[in-house]
């Protein structure tokens, strides 16, 4: 029998989410095991009148594929793979694998191409600027164990995070997105993070459960060179491979010009990925009332109520700030008071507090508000 909440979630991501009409392609890729999700997402596929692909990846095979390969092979790799996203209308991600560090051990150098040249032109230039696209992980014991929690308890935790009623949430997201257009100077202030740049122009975007889930963020991207001061982030991040902490970012006009974190050098060799991976690409507030602590999981630790992330790298074309990168690093600052506060400041008006709204048109976004 296959679990209620998992139907649910299928009839979200085909109904809502990529909001799947007759005739059109879709593409799930599933890196991992898990089938029950997968197959309830065919059959919607089928019952919409769509032409469902599939892609089924997995990561330790990934990594051996990765570790001796060749500049030609991940182009042919990546030309393939591009032809057939470019064939799609929509996709669906399900990342559920057993081991989040499993190309933890893959040289930087096989990760630089792999990222510069199969993600980037299959992803970067295609899935995401020309689909309607949506990105989940889906529960396993590796997540239960990284949340520090039974897998029955991370279930249960997993299906009230990803079956929030997003269209509620859509609806008060838009006083914040209206907000953050008017704005010219964002200041954040915390332990160790003294922060300013400018929004001036940029678009506001809401992420309600669309692109991924689960969700709940606005974001928008500074002006490229408006960024200065430093930022101390306060959770965990993984990237290719490696748990980085304590990161550190001072900026001059726009450019890290000093990082830091529990293995400084790594840090910088991705940071030197390509020019733009030392500029900003995405400014986000969290807001997903269910997700209160960091996983150690992008697609979870994004989306905090409370915290914000400062993202090294490309920038989206719908907020764009000009910034081009292989990079795109999601790294959170959570400022509820268990993780030291802080304040975001829009034009010198405080606007939210230790992680809370503070003024009236935006308190439908507090967390008692949204569950």
């Amino acid at each position: 029998m296959v679990d209620e909440r998992v139907k649910i979630l299928a009839k979200n991501l085909i109904e809502y989410s990529v909001e799947l009409k007759s005739g059109e392609k879709i593409l799930i890729e599933l890196i991992g095991e898990e089938i029950d999700l997968t197959k309830e997402l065919i059959r919607l596929s089928y019952q919409k009148g769509a032409m469902p692909f599939l892609w089924i990846k997995n990561q330790s095979l990934l990594r051996e594929l990765l570790l001796n390969a060749t500049e030609d092979q991940i182009k042919i790799i990546a030309e393939n793979e591009k032809q057939l996203m470019e064939n799609m209308d929509a996709y669906i991600g399900i990342r559920s694998s057993q081991n989040p560090f499993e190309l933890s051990d893959v040289p930087d150098d096989k990760m630089a191409l792999y990222q510069k040249i199969w993600f980037r032109k299959v992803h970067g230039e295609v899935r995401v600027p020309k689909t309607k696209w949506c990105i989940l992980r889906y529960p396993n014991y590796s997540m239960a164990q990284q949340a520090r929690m039974s897998k029955e308890a991370f279930e249960d935790f997993y299906f009230n995070v990803c079956n929030l009623d997003y269209r509620k949430m859509s609806k008060a997201m838009d006083k914040l997105v209206e907000l953050m257009e008017k704005t010219d100077e964002v200041r954040i202030v915390g332990e160790g993070t003294d922060l300013t740049f400018s929004i001036k122009g940029m678009k506001a975007v809401k992420c309600d459960g669309h692109m991924n889930i689960p969700d709940g963020e606005v974001y928008t991207a500074p002006v490229k060179d408006s960024v200065n001061g430093y930022i101390t982030y306060n959770t965990p991040s993984n990237y290719a491979g490696f748990k980085f902490e304590n990161i550190r970012f001072e900026f001059k006009d726009g450019k890290i010009v000093k990082a830091t974190a529990n293995n400084t050098e790594k840090l910088n060799k991705i940071l030197d990925t390509d020019e733009g991976a030392r500029y900003i690409g995405e400014f986000s507030i969290g807001l997903n009332p269910y997700i209160t602590k960091p996983m150690e999981d992008t697609l979870f630790d994004e989306k905090i109520v409370g915290s914000i992330h400062f993202t090294p790298g490309s920038a989206y074309e719908d907020a764009d700030n000009g910034n081009r990168s292989a990079v795109h690093w999601d790294i959170v600052l959570i400022q509820t008071p268990e993780y030291g506060g802080g304040e975001i400041y829009f034009d010198g008006k405080l606007i939210r507090k230790d992680g809370r709204f503070v003024i009236p048109e935006l308190e439908d976004l507090n967390p008692e508000n949204l569950k």
